[in-house]
């Protein structure tokens, strides 16, 4: 049996290599296992048909310092500098832009295949990380010096075990952590668009009854992508309609903001839930990302907070090792929990807010909402509160 691994890692989305990443500059040993195929497939630049993350600066900063934002620079990825929201319902709008907080960009839209390749290929060339892909996860068992992992591969033993592995974590399940599960009856439809007008470098999202619909601006000015969130009929409907129907939709439902929209590529139909993991520790044992938390994309925060868990439990495990204290104590991991459980349920509850507010037809309520964004438009110290809230600071 080989030296047992600091850390075993379970997921190799964005979120679970950057922790990878991040540990390994700390000097730990990692183990990645993954049960795609990452690492066998040859990868070329993908077409703008695959899902995108919101980027804040201060995930940016964080790539940044583990030396790859050059290199996702280097392939694909678009600033934005504005953000645009109105309401279906009256004429209340705000609008937020980078130079109310002396800032440069409010964020960034990246393709996930494009952030997870470069990771990958930085992990590669650390001689810390032993990544596995393709593996078939079978069981796993707890001992009192860590866990030990059965695969088709073989048994790998390791001090610290993260899952990292999703909304569905494998992790989560195998080690009994209950995890509540709330549907927001809405399905999200996600695609890469052309448009007729330039999307002029600015986040722009519609509140209509059936959910929040977007466009993310993509490198080329006239691409973007689109969240559209709906109710599971209307999602099926426009899900089956033709290219030009589905086209013809979208236009009118953004009202023609950006014009005509031209094309649509492949479209995607995920199902929305909040999701929270009961408990995010146990004994040599955590959770990150979507494995402990999943909520609605309205806001894009999602892998913002998954990577803000990253950061927070190598500070808690750097502060216990500096203590001398043994790696994965239950009492320094529950430090991690309290932080990071106060911060996501906060933007759990806002989330949920954000659609009952712009959801509800309730007269009162359509007027009092469309008051509130007239009020918050001009007033600029409560705009710049929430421009920097979004940018992760």
């Amino acid at each position: 049996m080989t030296k047992p691994y600091d850390v075993i890692l379970v997921g190799a989305g964005m979120v679970g290599l950057t922790l990878a990443a991040q540990l390994v500059q700390e000097e730990w040993r990692v183990l990645i296992l993954e049960k795609a195929s990452l690492l066998k497939k040859p990868w070329h630049l993908p077409s703008l048909e695959g899902r995108v993350s919101a980027i804040h600066p201060a995930s940016q900063k964080r790539l940044a310092q583990l030396g790859c934002w050059d290199p996702i620079l280097s392939l694909r990825v678009s600033a934005y500098e504005h953000m645009h929201v109105w309401d279906e319902k009256g004429t209340g709008a705000i609008d937020f832009d980078a130079h109310m907080v002396n800032a440069k960009i409010l964020g960034y839209i990246l393709e996930n295949d494009v952030m997870t390749h470069v990771l990958l290929q930085h992990l590669k060339k650390q001689s810390g990380v032993t990544i596995k892909d393709h593996v078939q996860l079978n069981s796993l068992e707890q001992h009192s010096k860590g866990w030990r992992v059965n695969t088709e591969e073989g048994v790998f033993e390791g001090i610290l075990l993260v899952g990292a592995d999703g909304a569905h974590s494998w992790v989560r399940k195998e080690t009994g952590i209950e995890c509540s599960e709330k549907s927001y009856d809405q399905e999200a439809i996600v695609a890469t668009i052309t448009t007729e007008k330039s999307h002029e470098k600015t986040a722009w999202q519609r509140f209509l009854s059936t959910g929040p619909l977007a466009f993310l601006p993509l490198k080329a000015p006239h691409h973007c992508s689109i969240v559209w969130s709906l109710t599971p009929e209307m999602a099926k409907e426009h899900m089956e309609q033709s290219e030009d129907a589905f086209c013809k939709s979208l236009t009118d439902a953004f009202q023609h903001r950006l014009g005509e929209v031209t094309s649509v590529g492949p479209r995607n139909k995920i199902p929305l839930y909040e999701r929270h993991a009961k408990s995010y520790v146990k004994e040599k044992l955590v959770l990150v990302g979507d494995a402990a938390h999943t909520i609605h994309p309205l806001a894009g925060q999602g892998v913002h907070l998954g990577l803000c868990d990253g950061d927070e439990l190598v500070k808690v495990l750097k502060a216990a090792r500096d203590k001398g204290k043994p790696l994965g104590r239950y009492e320094d991991l529950r430090a991690y929990e309290r932080a990071r459980r106060t911060k996501n349920q906060e933007m759990m509850l806002l989330m949920a807010a954000f659609k009952q507010i712009f959801q509800s037809q309730n007269p009162a309520l359509v007027w009092l909402r469309n008051i509130g964004l007239k009020f918050a438009d001009p007033c600029t110290p409560l705009k710049r509160f929430f421009i920097r809230y979004g940018m992760g600071d």
